[in-house]
């Protein structure tokens, strides 16, 4: 149990936090100002600290290095007492576990920093087992350079020793890289280290300087959390060291580990701007709930179209136009490097309104094949009579015509030297001549159950909404779902593209066949907000930013999670739930 660190904000697994002394610490952060070692347990016997809140103590400990045997550190293991201040505990990731300790030193640092492969199993093996409202300490290895990696991959707190004792050798660090002092002509920084001439630069100025540079690129490592957008300056902030790309690819390749953690919604961009973010968790969540969850509920032929840059797709003037031909008379789905595909209903879906990509026109081998097997995948489950391709010659092209040979369809194209020519757009109008058109209504109601499906779980909008009279108010995209006794079910939420519900709306869900996203509480009626102590249990599928039903002894209710399932539970500070709507029992 933690009562002095709690998470304010995250961001994959990076987390905003307070480090709750008398005087607040904002992580990710340095701590040496207010760290206080209370000594190693090698040397000699050491008393119990009476410890303060002003000081995180770390606890009297024996550090291990890293490939320590697992007798020797059966052997001579520290029983840590339970203290009521602030407290850190040194350990391995092995030998990580609930100590009630706030945070949490791993001692092998410099034996798996600059591994990539060995950095993420460590940081993973030892989130697993340490409770997930404690902060994670790396001491001795933080630079301006690495930092943002480190924290991106769930480490909170480090310590300046590293930036300091490469200044007192000579080095002037960066965050892309470091100088020797004899090789400046002058000075690439503006910190109070670095007001003087090049030439009156020491080693000592250097040191300082390094710490400045570490403390801003924290500060610019926090903001970047805050905003949802880390993992965009990750992919370029790890270029300057090949270790640091290979790390974040590791953790590309640990899937779970980061889709636990990774909202499920938000509102701010997500800048594709390299074949690594393909590896993203808002893009291959994205893809495989097109291609396990989406079904197709139109009766008419599918038309595959090309992105366009503006978003959502259908106000950008290239999609106008596509409108305008196909008249409701086909179902649109728009193909895109790095999403995949994009069924209509789901174009203001996160990240699908979201993402800006580089255009340059030429597609990656890697950006092909990516796309070339969700549509497959998309083709394969679900069935149209027929499949009309309005996409321009090369990649897009080629692409479908993988997927034609691959699963033995019949593609007909329509388009002559570009999608928007007149020649194009009066193919593609011809080419649909004879078929029925859909009417708004039933558009309306497929975007809600395609919504329900996308969100909640494959077959989930039949279950909710196929047995009640549907009435949309609104338009597209404010829709309003109501059933046939006057009764508010849900809106969408053009933001993101996802349906909020009611209490009425989510009795439905509870009561339907659908997959539930279930958190229960203790004995209290919650007002806007329910913290993680009141939660007793929560189902294991639950990410930051779904909708989720709240159910106690007391109280019945509906609203978004700010955590993780797993992490609710956990937990002893935070807030859970953030509350819509309440019924008290």
């Amino acid at each position: 149990m933690t009562d002095y660190f709690e998470v304010h904000a995250r961001d994959g697994a990076a987390r905003v936090g307070e480090l709750r002394l008398s005087d607040p610490v904002t992580t990710p952060a340095l701590v040496d100002d207010v760290l206080s070692d209370a000594g190693s347990l090698w040397a000699a016997e050491r008393d119990m600290p009476e410890g303060s809140d002003d000081v995180l103590t770390v606890l009297p400990h024996r550090s291990l290095p890293a490939g320590s045997a697992d007798e020797i550190k059966e052997s001579f293991s520290v029983e840590y007492p339970d203290v009521d201040f602030p407290s850190a505990a040194t350990v391995t990731a092995d030998t990580a576990d609930d100590y009630g300790a706030d945070a949490y030193i791993l001692s092998d640092a410099q034996g798996f920093i600059g591994h990539a492969r060995a950095f993420r199993d460590t940081i993973v093996e030892a989130k697993s087992n340490l409770p997930a409202d404690t902060a994670l300490m790396l001491s001795g290895v933080a630079t301006p350079r690495n930092v943002a990696v480190l924290a991106y991959a769930g480490v909170d707190l480090f310590d300046e020793t590293l930036a300091r004792s490469r200044g007192l050798e000579g080095f002037y660090l960066t965050t892309d890289g470091e100088y020797f002092l004899e090789d400046l002509d002058e000075l690439p920084c503006a910190c109070a280290a670095c007001q003087k001439e090049a030439s009156e630069f020491t080693r000592a100025d250097a040191a300082d300087h390094n710490v400045n540079a570490l403390r801003a690129e924290l500060s610019r490592v926090r903001r970047r959390i805050r905003d949802g957008r880390l993992r965009d300056y990750v992919e370029g902030q790890a270029r300057h060291e090949q270790w640091l790309t290979a790390a974040f690819r590791r953790f590309d390749q640990q899937y779970s580990y980061m889709e636990e953690r990774t909202p499920v919604v938000r509102d701010s961009e997500l800048a594709a701007a390299s074949e690594e973010s393909i590896d993203r968790v808002e893009i291959q969540r994205f893809a495989d709930r097109v291609t396990t969850r989406y079904k197709n509920r139109f009766d008419n032929p599918l038309v595959l179209l090309p992105c366009s840059a503006k978003k959502p797709y259908s106000e950008s003037q290239s999609h106008r136009q596509f409108h305008e031909a196909v008249q409701y008379r086909a179902h649109m789905v728009s193909m895109t490097s790095p999403i995949g595909v994009v069924p209509q209903e789901l174009e203001l879906t996160y990240p699908a309104q979201h993402y800006d990509s580089v255009v340059t026109g030429d597609w990656s081998e890697d950006e092909k094949t990516f796309v070339a097997e969700v549509l497959r995948r998309y083709l394969k489950r679900n069935d149209y009579s027929r499949i009309i391709a309005h996409v321009p010659p090369g990649a897009y092209t080629e692409i479908v015509e993988r997927v034609e040979s691959d699963l033995g369809l019949d593609v007909e194209y329509t388009v002559s030297e570009h999608p928007t020519t007149t020649e194009s757009i009066g193919n593609l109008m011809r080419t649909l001549d004879g078929e029925p058109k859909f009417s708004r209504a039933e558009r309306e109601h497929n975007v809600v159950k395609a919504l329900a499906d996308y969100q909640l779980g494959a077959g989930a909008g039949d279950e909710l909404f196929s047995d009640v009279e549907l009435a949309m108010t609104s338009r597209y995209p404010k829709l309003q779902v109501w059933n046939d006794a006057g009764e508010q079910l849900a809106t969408m939420v053009p933001q993101y593209g996802v349906l909020s519900f009611t209490l009425e709306g989510a009795k439905v869900w509870r009561d339907s066949d659908a997959p539930t996203k279930t958190v229960e509480i203790d004995g209290f009626v919650p007002h806007g907000s329910v913290l993680a102590p009141g939660v007793v249990d929560a189902d294991s599928d639950i990410r930051p930013g779904d909708e989720v039903v709240v159910e106690g002894p007391r109280a019945f209710a509906v609203g978004r999670a700010e955590m993780s399932g797993p992490e609710m539970v956990s937990s002893t500070r935070g807030i859970g739930v953030e509350i819509r709507h309440v019924e008290e029992r």
